[in-house]
């Protein structure tokens, strides 16, 4: 890698403040905040709007859409497409 370019790579806290859920990772983000860790450190934080704490997929609250039902129903209303 060339020198001096690059940000600087190192443990930052993200937080999401929704699900009241943080995890410390290493970033290139950077924070004014900090907070203190439960290894006694400080840590730069980054507060985020979601995260796999309160995401529909991972939390199991998605919704299915019903895309086989859509299909059915357009060909319904419009027939079916001719063989070419």
């Amino acid at each position: 890698m060339k020198p001096g370019i690059h940000p600087a790579y190192g443990p930052v806290v993200f937080r999401d403040r929704a699900a009241n859920h943080a995890f410390l990772t290493r970033s290139t983000m950077t924070s004014d905040k900090t907070i203190d860790w439960e290894d006694g450190n400080t840590y730069p934080v980054v507060d985020v709007e979601i995260s796999n704490a309160s995401h529909p997929f991972y939390t199991g609250t998605a919704r299915v859409l019903d895309t086989a039902g859509r299909v059915e129903r357009f060909e319904r209303r419009y027939g079916r497409r001719g063989a070419n």
